[in-house]
């Protein structure tokens, strides 16, 4: 009888591979045709996005190389008042709204961002003098046609930002469906799916570098698509507040009201909130003072690094008098405003340096790849079994 009972175990067991066997085959099918169609629907705009966002990266090292008015002779002198740069501009422009001027290190000019006939500009002063230096259209600068096309594809802020939105998320679940399909029947041949088979026809090398590439980019490519997610939809930005907080146990930061009877600020509040940052920071690399008007409080902030958006410590200063109201040091903010603040430098590769522009520049590069080989692998099986 023992026999019997052994060739009856080995029959369910063989039924029970082969189940598993269809049901692999299923989800690979299944996940197959997702791939597809996600990929013919969004892959066009994830190209655009990804080789854009290329370009970008280096983006201030490459301003600095051509444009020479991104520099001044250093002078060993304090900064000029910001509200004498305010009033520079208010004579080449008059009757024009300029809310905020800009410092960075001593070899950079004080910048001043404006629109003239609903064109943004940015104004570059001299830091020492407050003399006009350069007007640039921000509409005609390249790298700000490329972060547009980035960001909403060139079409109004709010139909763009959607449809990059959307097709981000697309991209997410494109790169689920990647890694049900990458993975082995066996996983003793793992390694075909992670090299590249160079001495094949070039067919085959476009499919095993779409396979292999996506699966090497995965992470990257989810981390530069979730954090780019941030600035197309609040609810990501919010939830990185809440992540960030977690294990957080600082209490969240009120700014001080506005002064109901004030109507707008004082020059030399403004003048004396900048110079207040620089004595409590004076290490820094960048500053700004922005009158927010209304008898809001005027806000300055101080950042480690010039042109480095992250590590942001700022300060509340009365709009009449330019008492210092209240400090927000980077140190003491929850962590989930610090990362909601590093996102832009964690999404450019900036916050870690060159290093990161190298990763986020070989990232993106790649994820643009991956929409085109995707489609020559489609098309050349759609044009065989034609």
């Amino acid at each position: 009888m023992q026999p019997k009972i052994l060739v009856g175990n080995s029959f369910y067991m063989s039924i029970l591979k082969s189940f598993k066997k269809k049901q692999k085959n299923k989800w690979k099918r299944y996940a197959g045709i997702l791939h597809l169609w996600l990929g013919l629907c969004s892959g066009l705009i994830v190209f655009v996005i990804a080789i854009t966002g290329c370009i970008f990266v280096f983006h201030d090292e490459i301003k600095d190389v051509v444009y020479d008015w991104r520099f001044v002779p250093e002078q060993n002198r304090p900064f000029v008042k910001p509200s004498i740069i305010i009033n520079n501009l208010q004579d080449i422009y008059p009757g024009i709204t300029a809310d905020m001027v800009v410092y960075n290190t001593p070899n950079r000019p004080a910048t001043v961002h404006i629109f003239l006939n609903e064109i943004p500009h940015d104004v570059y002063f001299n830091p020492y003098s407050g003399d006009l230096i350069h007007i640039q259209n921000l509409n005609k600068d390249f790298f700000m046609i490329v972060e547009t096309l980035h960001r909403f594809l060139l079409l109004p802020e709010e139909i763009g930002k959607q449809v990059t939105g959307i097709a981000t998320i697309i991209f997410l679940f494109m790169l689920i469906s990647g890694i049900v399909l990458w993975w082995p029947k066996k996983w003793k041949k793992v390694s075909h799916n992670l090299t590249v088979k160079w001495s094949a026809r070039w067919r085959r090398k476009n499919y095993d570098w779409h396979r292999a590439s996506g699966f090497y980019m995965i992470l990257p490519a989810m981390f530069l698509a979730i954090t780019g997610l941030a600035f197309s939809y609040e609810w990501v930005n919010n939830s990185f507040y809440t992540l960030g907080n977690l294990n957080s146990h600082v209490e969240a930061f009120n700014e001080p009201k506005a002064f109901p009877d004030v109507f707008e600020s004082e020059p030399e509040a403004i003048d004396m909130a900048f110079f207040t940052t620089i004595a409590k920071l004076p290490n820094s690399e960048m500053y700004f003072v922005w009158d927010q008007g209304q008898g809001l409080p005027i806000i300055t902030g101080a950042y480690p690094k010039a042109l480095a958006f992250d590590h942001q410590s700022n300060f509340y200063f009365h709009p009449q008098t330019g008492h210092l109201l209240t400090t927000q040091f980077y140190n003491a903010k929850s962590g989930g405003v610090q990362l909601q603040e590093m996102t832009y430098g964690l999404h450019t590769g900036q916050y870690l340096g060159v290093f990161g522009k190298i990763m986020a520049f070989i990232g993106s590069l790649f994820i643009a790849s991956l929409p085109v080989t995707g489609f020559i692998i489609w098309y050349g099986r759609r044009k065989k079994n034609s």
